[in-house]
């Protein structure tokens, strides 16, 4: 998986693109999320659109970058899921704890 960078603002954009799987992934996402929060980001927004497979283990690390999040005091959102990922987050509920947002204007916009 490749991960990119970027700031808006005061706004973390986290980009994603590939697979969110075990023993790659997931270690890319986490240290994506741990880099920006060692930097000092406030709000991360993680973009998704890019993402063509998660499984199991990239559930985990969302959810364990949102619980590493809000226990620093650092908002964190995820902003266009493909289908198979809000599939998944649905079913499993997920979708409930995480705030999504389908273009990133509307959810650099929710920071505020």
């Amino acid at each position: 998986m490749r991960v990119t960078t970027r700031t808006n603002g005061d706004v973390t954009i986290i980009d994603l693109n590939g697979k969110i799987t075990i023993g790659s992934g997931d270690i890319a996402l986490r240290n994506a999320v741990h880099q920006a929060i060692e930097a000092g980001a406030k709000k991360v927004l993680i973009n998704l659109h890019e993402v063509t497979t998660i499984d199991s283990s990239g559930v985990g690390e969302l959810v364990s970058s949102y619980t590493t999040s809000t226990n620093r005091g650092v908002r964190l959102k995820l902003v266009n899921l493909p289908d198979k990922v809000a599939d998944i987050l649905t079913v499993t509920q997920l979708i409930t704890v995480f705030e999504t947002y389908d273009n990133e204007a509307d959810a650099i916009a929710a920071f505020a």
